[in-house]
């Protein structure tokens, strides 16, 4: 059984989302740990959304339940929020559902900027993640390479994937009111991950070409000579902030790279001719990487994740309407699977049972002299009877009735499944067959 914890702009305050920001990689591996039932767990943390996808062994008495715990002791142990804080912040998605809800997700329907391309990387890089931490599972896998691919057809045959926009890109349509000239703007950019790439490209795509780079790890230099930038050393950054028209910070970062007292600095060593009018601060990171006391620098805006959210645009219907048909479809074909997934060790069985007769009667044919005729036609008819069970059996899958098809299977022919299904064949070679 499949369940997903999730919190996001929808049910949760932006301050416990940025605490639910901090470690999101340990927590899936204290879920993982929580209870031999748990088959594995599957994070997703971004600037506006923390998730956590569980596979739950599905004959175990109240495993949503003992899922949903898991979940909420690995966040309190891992990030410091406890149950009772989270209480009326995020809701439980369980079942058929939960496929349903990814693919919106990666598809970007679910996002303060509908369509927002980042999430999709943000949803691959979740399930390497996993992998490399080695609590991924068989179905968790199936669920995420499933909505990476829904997200593409989405992309591709809908309005959503070509006009969608990024939080950057929203966030600097939110400052163009305060900008007369990109071209002439002083760009600091704080950062240097895919966030901070990905503004590079939207402020040229508005002409600032003066764009210069700083990185509390020390990787300014790198990223600088990859974008064709200028980097800043730490030992000149207050003066780059104080000195700059526009400052951009997307770092990973858990606690704030930028303070008041970074343009006080800077305002200190600067030239005073160098010092800006007005500047404009953008905060894009979370947890946030510019402190509060920022909105008291003279002369300066602060325009962060809380405010972009507030000033998001409405859907757009047309475009929306018709990639959740598409969401709705990829589901129901990931359900459809599944269940067919779930007789596959019946029906391998059952296989095997009549190849092991077959192939007796085969031995037997030739050790009468069989000239290959006797053969050919007993496999034959072996393929032909096989084929009805194997349709019924997946169509009864569809049905919710898969124990239906392991009692008949188990009664009929007296055939331990376990024992006969072990490898399983993949569910097309089964269909297939024959």
């Amino acid at each position: 059984m499949l369940l997903c914890v999730t919190a996001s702009h929808k049910t949760a305050s932006f301050e416990l989302l940025e605490r639910l920001s901090v470690h999101p990689d340990r927590v899936a591996p204290i879920i993982a740990g929580h209870d031999e039932c748990v088959q594995g767990a599957v994070v997703v943390a971004t600037c506006n959304r923390f998730e956590a996808y569980v596979e739950m062994d599905e004959p175990v008495t109240a495993a949503g339940a003992v899922g949903v715990e898991a979940t909420l002791l690995a966040i309190e142990s891992a990030m410091g929020v406890s149950p009772a804080e989270l209480e009326g912040s995020y809701d439980v998605v369980v079942g058929d559902d939960v496929a349903r809800h990814l693919f919106a997700v990666a598809s970007g329907l679910e996002s303060v900027v509908v369509g927002e391309g980042e999430i999709a990387g943000q949803v691959r890089r979740a399930l390497t993640e996993a992998r490399e931490q080695g609590t991924t599972s068989t179905e968790l896998e199936r669920l995420f390479q499933r909505a990476s691919e829904t997200q593409r057809g989405i992309k591709n045959a809908t309005a959503i994937g070509r006009a969608g926009r990024s939080l950057v890109r929203l966030a600097l349509e939110l400052a163009d009111s305060r900008v007369t000239d990109w071209s002439t703007l002083r760009v600091v950019l704080v950062g240097t991950g895919s966030y901070a790439a990905a503004t590079v490209a939207a402020l040229r795509d508005r002409g600032a070409d003066d764009i210069r780079v700083a990185s509390p790890s020390g990787r300014e230099a790198l990223f600088a000579a990859r974008h064709a930038l200028r980097p800043v050393p730490s030992t000149h950054f207050a003066e780059a902030v104080a000195s700059a028209d526009l400052v951009i910070t997307c770092t990973s970062a858990e606690h704030p790279v930028l303070s008041a007292a970074d343009f006080t600095e800077g305002a200190a060593i600067a030239d005073a001719a160098e010092l800006p009018a007005r500047r404009l601060v953008i905060d894009l990171g979370l947890p946030r990487n510019v402190d509060h006391d920022v909105s008291g620098v003279p002369d300066t805006d602060l325009l962060d994740l809380e405010t972009i959210r507030l000033h998001a645009p409405l859907e757009e219907l047309q475009a929306t309407d018709d990639a959740r048909r598409l969401v709705a479809d990829a589901a129901a074909r990931f359900v459809v699977s599944g269940e067919r997934r779930s007789v596959t060790p019946a029906v391998v069985a059952l296989r095997s049972y009549v190849g092991a007769v077959l192939e007796t009667e085969i031995a037997r044919a030739r050790a009468r002299g069989d000239d290959g005729t006797t053969e050919q036609a007993l496999r034959h008819l072996a393929g032909v009877l096989m084929h009805t069970p194997t349709v019924r059996a997946h169509e009864l899958a569809e049905q919710g009735r898969a124990d239906d098809v392991f009692a008949a299977v188990s009664a009929l022919f007296n055939i331990d499944v376990q024992e006969l299904a072990t490898p399983v064949a993949a569910p097309d070679d089964v269909a297939s067959a024959g």
